[in-house]
C-alpha cells in the first residue's frame, strides 16, 4: 500500500501494544519526527511502563507536539490510540495548528501482537490487554473521518505493514519551488481594459492563440476578485483563464468569485456587490462558458507560499501562523481577513488590522480592502487600489518590489465607503502610523536577528533590557535613528618594540578573514556625528513620520542628541540643509533626505571632559616633569656625571610630550558660536 501523506501533517499511529506501530514509525520517519508515548513515560518516570505517569507523558508528547506543529514540521504521534476519547486531543491539536490529520491503523491479527509481547521483557501483562485493546479499536474504526482525520489507511496484516510505502506530498499551496520572478495584480473587478493596460505596461503580450506570456518568462499572478461591479467580466475571466492553463499565470480566489461559485451552482446567495450583473453578462456567453468558469474557480487554492518561502500571496492577506497550511479557517482568512464584529459609519464590517502585528519574514502581498496608494507594513503590502472605483488597477512586481500601475478610465462603481478621504494635510504612512507605539514583544528577551553580511547576531536579554532603558530615557525620537554607526575595534597588540598599535596587524587581521581589498581613509579627530536631514518638513513627515514640523536631527553613534541644546541644532541643521540646497545635492541625487555620518569638530566640544582628565592631564604632567627633568641632566653631563643614554632618550620623550599635546589640539579650540563649528568625513 502506498500512504500518502501530506508534508505539513499530523500522523497518529493507532493500534494494540505490539501490532508494529513503532518499528513503522523508525522505517518510515525520522527518530526526531516521532513522539512515542512509552518514551514520554520513560522522560517523567524512568519507566516506560509505569502507567501511572501516563498523563504526564501525554502533557509531554503534547507540549512537543504543538511546538513541532508550530513550526511548520511533520509530527507523528505513536501511541496505541485505540479509544475516540484518546484520539480527540490529537484531532484538536491538529485543528489548532492548521493541519490535516492522518490515521494509520494496525489493524494486525490479534495473535501476532500476543506472540510480540512474549518476546519482550518490558511487556508483563496479561493477553486480556491486547484483546481490550483490539475491541476498543474495532468498535471505532468506522467512525475515524467522523471524529476529523482527513486520511485514513488500514494496514490489516504483517505483508501490508512490511510492503507498506509511504510519500509526503506537497500541500497544493507550497509552491515554494517556483521561483518567478512574478507580477502580482490587485482585485481587477471586470476592468479588462485596465487590465490589458497593465499587462502591456508588465511587458506581457499576445501569443498566437491570443495568451497573454511574457518574453522573459515571467508569471502573473492574479490576486482574486476577478469578477462583478466592472464592465466586462467574461474578458477578464477569459484572461486569468487562459493564462494560468498556459502555466503564465497564478490565481487565487477572492470573496466575489467564491459567492459566483456558490450562486453557479444552484445555491440562494444575494445578488448584491456587482453580482447581479456578473450573471447578466455571463447570459451573453456561449453555453458552457460558465461551467468553465465554475471549474475555474472551484480549483483555485487559498494561496500559495512562492519563491523559497520569500513571498505569500493571498486576497484578504494571511498571517504567518497560518502560511502554507491547510484548514477552513486558513481558507476563510485568505478570503475575507479578520473582522472585529463591528461595523463602521457606511455600514460595513470594520476589518481587524492583522498587518500591525504581522512579523513574518515572508512578503505578504493580498487585496480585498480598496485602498488609495499600496503601502509597505510590517513587510505586508495591500494592492488593492480601487481600480473599479475610479482608483488604479496594481501590479506588484517580485522580487523587484516594485509597483506599476494603471488609472482607471472610469468610474465604474461609486464607493459605499470613499476610496481616499479628505484630508487637510499629507497623512503619515502605514507603517509610520502603526510605528507611534512600540511593541515590548519585538524587543524583549533574548533576540536572534539574521543579517545578510554577518550571519546571525544574538542580543542576550539582560543587553536589550539595559538599551531599552538606555533608549528611553536618553535617545532622541527613535524614528531619527534610522543608522547607527558601528564602534571602530582597535586591532591586535603590535609585536613592534615600543608601539601599542601598527598597521601590520590590521592589515593582518583583514587576510585571515578573507578581505583581500581594504580602503583607508584619514580619520578627523572629532566627535561621530549622524545627520540626518531631510529637504523640508513635509519630506521628513513622508520619509521618518515625524509629524512636529522637524526636518533633520543630529545624534551620537548610540542614538542621543548630539547637541544638548534644541536650538543649536536646528540652526545648524538649517545651514546643512542650506548647503545641500545652495551645492545642487538635491537635485543632482534624486532624493529630499540624507545621512551623513560624520566627524563634528572640535573634538572638544563634545569631549571636553575626556580632554581635560585624561589627555591634557597626561600632557600637562609630563611637560611639568619634564621641564625639570632635561635641565637637571644637562647640569650633570655637564659636571662629568655618567648619564648613559638616560639624556638622549629623556630627550626624545620631551619631544614626543610635546608632539602628543599638539595631536589633540589640533582639535580643540573655543566654540563661542556655529561659526567655530567644523563637519567632516
Amino acid at each position: 500500500m502506498r500512504i500518502e501523506i501530506p508534508e505539513l501533517s499530523l500522523v497518529v499511529l493507532m493500534g494494540p501494544s505490539g501490532s508494529g506501530k513503532s518499528s513503522f514509525a523508525r522505517k518510515h520517519f525520522k527518530p526526531t519526527e516521532v513522539l512515542s508515548s512509552d518514551e514520554c513515560r520513560g522522560l517523567v518516570s524512568d519507566d516506560e511502563n509505569n502507567q501511572a505517569a501516563t498523563n504526564d507523558a501525554f502533557d509531554v508528547l503534547y507540549y512537543i507536539a504543538k511546538k513541532r506543529l508550530a513550526a511548520g514540521r511533520i509530527t507523528v504521534i505513536d501511541a496505541t490510540n485505540v479509544q475516540p476519547e484518546a484520539r480527540k486531543n490529537a484531532v484538536a491539536l491538529a485543528r489548532e495548528f492548521h493541519v490535516l490529520p492522518v490515521a494509520v491503523v494496525f489493524d494486525v491479527p490479534e495473535r501476532i501482537c500476543h506472540d510480540r509481547n512474549k518476546t519482550r521483557e518490558d511487556r508483563n501483562f496479561g493477553p486480556h490487554v491486547i484483546r481490550q485493546q483490539m475491541q476498543q479499536l474495532h468498535r471505532s474504526l468506522g467512525s475515524l473521518q467522523r471524529e476529523g482525520f482527513r486520511h485514513v489507511f488500514k494496514l490489516q496484516s504483517v505483508a501490508d505493514v512490511d510492503a507498506a510505502e509511504v510519500a509526503r506530498v506537497p500541500l497544493w499551496n507550497n509552491r515554494k519551488f517556483d521561483h518567478g520572478p512574478f507580477d502580482v495584480i490587485g482585485d481587477v473587478h471586470g476592468c479588462l481594459d485596465e487590465l490589458e493596460g497593465l499587462l502591456g505596461k508588465l511587458g506581457y503580450t499576445r501569443d498566437v492563440g491570443g495568451v497573454f506570456r511574457h518574453e522573459q518568462g515571467r508569471k502573473a499572478v492574479f490576486l482574486g476578485d476577478l469578477v462583478d461591479r466592472g464592465p466586462n467580466v467574461p474578458g477578464v475571466l477569459r484572461t486569468a483563464m487562459s493564462m494560468e492553463k498556459a502555466g503564465t499565470a497564478l490565481c487565487v480566489p477572492g470573496n466575489h468569485e467564491m459567492k459566483l461559485l456558490r450562486k453557479l451552482r444552484g445555491k440562494d446567495v444575494k445578488l448584491t456587490h456587482g453580482l447581479a450583473q456578473t450573471l447578466e453578462q455571463l447570459e451573453r456567453e456561449p453555453a458552457g462558458f460558465r461551467d468553465e468558469v465554475a471549474r475555474f474557480i472551484d480549483d483555485q487554492v487559498s494561496h500559495y507560499v512562492l519563491d523559497d518561502g520569500k513571498l505569500v500571496v493571498a486576497h484578504a492577506g494571511m498571517k504567518e501562523a497560518l502560511q502554507g497550511r491547510g484548514s477552513g479557517k486558513v481558507r476563510e482568512f485568505a478570503l475575507y481577513g479578520e473582522t472585529t464584529g463591528e461595523t463602521d459609519e457606511y455600514g460595513l464590517p470594520v476589518r481587524y488590522p492583522w498587518a500591525n502585528e504581522y512579523r513574518g519574514r515572508a512578503a505578504v502581498v493580498y487585496g480585498h480592502t480598496p485602498v488609495p496608494e499600496a503601502e509597505w507594513l510590517n513587510n505586508t503590502i495591500c494592492i488593492d487600489t480601487g481600480c473599479v472605483y475610479g482608483g488604479k488597477l496594481t501590479a506588484f512586481r517580485w522580487p523587484e518590489r516594485e509597483l506599476l500601475q494603471v488609472p482607471a478610465a472610469k468610474v465604474y462603481c461609486e464607493s459605499v465607503r470613499p476610496l481616499a478621504p479628505p484630508v487637510q494635510q499629507a497623512p503619515l504612512s502605514a507603517q509610520h502610523a502603526n510605528d507611534d507605539v512600540l511593541d515590548l514583544a519585538d524587543v524583549f528577551g533574548k533576540r536572534i536577528i539574521e543579517t545578510r553580511l554577518h550571519r546571525n547576531v544574538t542580543v542576550r536579554e539582560e543587553n536589550s533590557v539595559a538599551a531599552l532603558e538606555a533608549m528611553s530615557r536618553f535617545a532622541a525620537n527613535p524614528r531619527w535613528l534610522v543608522y547607527l554607526p558601528p564602534t571602530m575595534s582597535p586591532p591586535e597588540t603590535s609585536r613592534k618594540p615600543g608601539l601599542l598599535e601598527h598597521p601590520d596587524e590590521a592589515f593582518a587581521y583583514f587576510r585571515r578573514e578573507g578581505v583581500v581589498r581594504v580602503v583607508c581613509e584619514e580619520k578627523h579627530m572629532g566627535s561621530r556625528a549622524v545627520l540626518v536631514a531631510c529637504r523640508d518638513p513635509d519630506a521628513a513627515k513622508a520619509r521618518v513620520g515625524v509629524e512636529k514640523g522637524d526636518a533633520g536631527a543630529v545624534v551620537t553613534r548610540t542614538g542621543r542628541h548630539f547637541f544638548t541644546d534644541a536650538r543649536i541644532e536646528m540652526e545648524f541643521l538649517e545651514r546643512l540643509r542650506a548647503a545641500l540646497g545652495k551645492s545642487g545635492f538635491w537635485d543632482e541625487h534624486k532624493t529630499d533626505w540624507a545621512v551623513l555620518d560624520c566627524e563634528l569638530m572640535p573634538w572638544s566640544v563634545k569631549a571636553q571632559d575626556l580632554i581635560r582628565d585624561q589627555y591634557a592631564a597626561v600632557g600637562a604632567a609630563s611637560r611639568a616633569a619634564l621641564a625639570e627633568v632635561m635641565p637637571a641632566l644637562d647640569a650633570a653631563a655637564a659636571r662629568g656625571v655618567e648619564v648613559g643614554d638616560l639624556l638622549p632618550r629623556t630627550r626624545q620623550r620631551t619631544q614626543l610630550v610635546g608632539r602628543y599635546v599638539e595631536a589633540y589640539r589640533r582639535y580643540c579650540w573655543p566654540v563661542r558660536s556655529l561659526d567655530d563649528l567644523k563637519l567632516a568625513p
